[in-house]
């Protein structure tokens, strides 16, 4: 059995509190009310209700980490050097259709590295939780990145940008380039839920671009302590920055890349 560290279990704990609020907002989603960030991007009172869940509850164990959030943006950390990253609801318009594929994220910085995360897949109930040299796992199960070493028989994920966003063209290029290698491309609407699932070996590899640090944080640990490689576009390691990301096992990765660098 995996032995959570307290900075683990404060994830989760928290975590499976704004859990129990989303499931009661979901089963009532037809009343939820609902405002647009932009022309298809919503935020609801379940977003802001599971954020203020959260935020209260890991302020309370950590006093003295920061905040970046996707609701309520940027809190200062009082030792400057801890932040906690959080989505509260990460896969809005999924939730907002009745569709049960959606997460929480919470990752931890620390001096601008990513130490730990959490993705809690709410409807199923998998908690899939990583920290910087412990490894990755989904409740109390080990995980490890796929074995697949051919694109021909690998499955990836990826999203596509949104109606009022940028980026559409290249997308199209993109998918054209990959989908004539590969065995199948998902597009499930959930950026934590696709790196999750790299992680545990679900999905081959993922790209996507367009994408907040929130939504990738969690993630990025996941799959590098599942033995996975995560980078931008380029190569390195500026995904918070360049809102670009490549996820894939050690083999995959690079023709990966590739594919997407060629029609870029």
């Amino acid at each position: 059995m995996a032995l959570k560290s307290a900075l683990i279990n404060a994830m989760g704990n928290a975590a499976r509190k704004a859990q129990r609020s989303l499931i009661r907002d979901f089963n009532e989603v037809e009343h939820l009310q609902v405002s647009k960030k932009g022309p298809a991007d919503f935020v609801s009172a379940a977003d802001r209700k599971a954020e203020k869940i959260l935020q209260g509850e890991l302020a309370k164990l950590r006093p003295d980490f920061g905040f970046l959030m996707e609701e309520g943006g940027r809190v200062e950390a009082r030792d400057g050097r801890h932040y906690w990253i959080i989505d509260p609801l990460d896969g809005t318009t999924n939730f907002l259709h009745g569709i049960p594929h959606f997460a929480i994220s919470v990752a931890v910085q620390r001096e601008g590295e990513l130490i730990a995360g959490i993705v809690l897949d709410v409807i199923r109930d998998e908690l899939f939780w990583a920290e910087k040299g412990v490894g990755a796992y989904l409740n109390e199960r080990r995980i490890r990145v796929s074995a697949r070493r051919k694109l021909s028989e690998a499955l990836f994920a990826t999203g596509i940008p949104f109606l009022g966003r940028p980026g559409h063209a290249e997308f199209r290029r993109e998918l054209a380039a990959v989908m004539g290698e590969v065995a199948g491309i998902r597009r499930m609407g959930s950026a934590a839920l696709d790196l999750a699932y790299v992680a545990a070996g679900r999905y081959d590899g993922y790209w996507e671009t367009g994408l907040s640090p929130w939504d990738v944080a969690a993630g990025i640990v996941l799959v590098r302590e599942a033995g996975g490689m995560v980078t931008d576009y380029a190569g390195g390691d500026r995904m918070v920055e360049t809102s670009g990301i490549v996820a894939a096992n050690d083999v995959l990765h690079a023709p990966l890349r590739k594919l997407l660098v060629q029609v870029g």
